[in-house]
């Protein structure tokens, strides 16, 4: 049997502990936090997200996008009159929802649009138009130089 030198460069659990711990501050952002499930498509003219947000009031929804990243933010209020209950099961959620997403096409600001209907949020975002390939011409200099 060999003997492996221990070296603190070399640390065989080091990804994994670092793994774990990204994963830890992720879930301490948004601890309770609703996370919306979406559907993304794509239509001749625009990208379409749509994703349900039920009990959530539109006026506490954001929605921005930056450097092609769709972000939708929210805040979920529910106001009881009894705070103590003795629950047998509690399943409706409350809090901040967040949802990020990368978008398949380049989009423009202008024209967006964002509608609430029956609990699901439906954004539209126009896509830009994509430019045509150009030919570019080649020139071949070394016959010039060839001539003289």
């Amino acid at each position: 049997m060999s003997l492996i030198k221990w070296s603190p460069f070399f640390e065989p659990y080091e990804g994994m502990e670092k793994m774990m711990e990204e994963m830890q501050s992720l879930t301490n952002r948004n601890p309770g936090g609703i996370i919306p499930p979406v559907d993304m498509y794509e239509t001749k003219e625009a990208v379409v997200v749509e994703a349900p947000i039920a009990g959530i009031d539109p006026k506490n929804i954001k929605v921005s996008i930056d450097n092609g990243v769709l972000t939708i933010k929210g805040q979920s209020q529910r106001k009881t009159e009894v705070e103590e209950k003795d629950f047998y099961r509690k399943e409706i959620r409350q809090g901040t929802v967040f949802r990020q997403i990368s978008l398949p096409a380049r989009v423009k600001s202008e024209g967006a649009e964002a509608d609430y209907q029956n609990g699901v949020l439906k954004i539209s975002l126009p896509k830009v138009e994509q430019k045509k390939a150009i030919s570019i011409k080649i020139t071949d200099k070394s016959e010039n130089k060839k001539k003289k």
